[in-house]
């Protein structure tokens, strides 16, 4: 997880996308413990009320829960959620804006695929474009 000063996103939202993103690559499994506040707030030297409303963010979306004594976990099917929610913002960041511009360049859906599909196939060859 890193903490970019310079990123105009509030570093509670940095903490909590960290962490979906730890949840994600599986350094942080579904139904364990992640870090605490007090270790978040520690090692990246911010406020603990930052660092806590990072994880009460992730207490809302459903994906992570607190176990009474123990700490603050990950929701069994945490991974399945934060996939379907970042394809959802995906679809409306992207995909969305990328099918308007394409029409009102005429691009037709034939070529649109077709676009997509050759960046794909230099992408899976390692090439850069």
């Amino acid at each position: 997880m890193k903490i970019d000063s310079t990123n105009s996103s509030p570093i509670f939202v940095q903490i909590a996308e960290g962490i979906e993103d730890g949840i994600l690559s599986g350094a942080f499994p579904e139904d364990t413990r992640i870090p605490s506040t007090t270790e978040i707030s520690s090692l990246y030297k911010i406020n603990p009320a930052t660092a806590l409303k990072g994880i009460n963010l992730l207490v809302s979306e459903g994906f992570i829960y607190k176990k009474r004594g123990l700490g603050m976990f990950v929701t069994l099917g945490a991974v399945k959620m934060i996939k379907k929610k970042r394809q959802d913002t995906f679809v409306s960041d992207f995909i969305s804006p990328l099918i308007k511009e394409a029409l009102r360049l005429d691009i037709s859906s034939t070529e649109l695929l077709s676009i997509l599909e050759n960046h794909l196939r230099k992408d899976d060859n390692n090439e850069l474009y």
